[in-house]
């Protein structure tokens, strides 16, 4: 048995774990956009669907990432947000 694993602890470097936050530090300084603003556009994200649909707020994953566009390739930001649905209400 793996006591790292059973403890919570990740196999994820920490090599890894740097690397991923540099990139979202230069995604975001990129986009122009302040960590409040995206705070901001989360909660009204959240707000909406929840109208909708029950959700899993412990999964919750919203993010800004770097994409380039199909039309040209050129790079460009993206929020992207992983939103697990638990139920869609009924709105009748």
């Amino acid at each position: 048995m793996d006591l790292f694993k059973f403890f919570g602890k990740s196999k994820q470097s920490s090599k890894n774990v740097a690397k991923e936050r540099l990139k979202l530090v230069l995604v975001h300084d990129r986009s122009d956009l302040s960590p409040k603003f995206l705070e901001m556009i989360k909660g009204d994200m959240i707000r909406v669907v929840r109208e909708y649909a029950e959700i899993d707020e412990e999964g919750l994953d919203i993010k800004l990432t770097r994409m380039k566009r199909e039309s040209d390739n050129m790079p460009m930001s993206a929020l992207v947000a992983n939103i697990p649905i638990i139920k869609v209400k009924d709105n009748d």
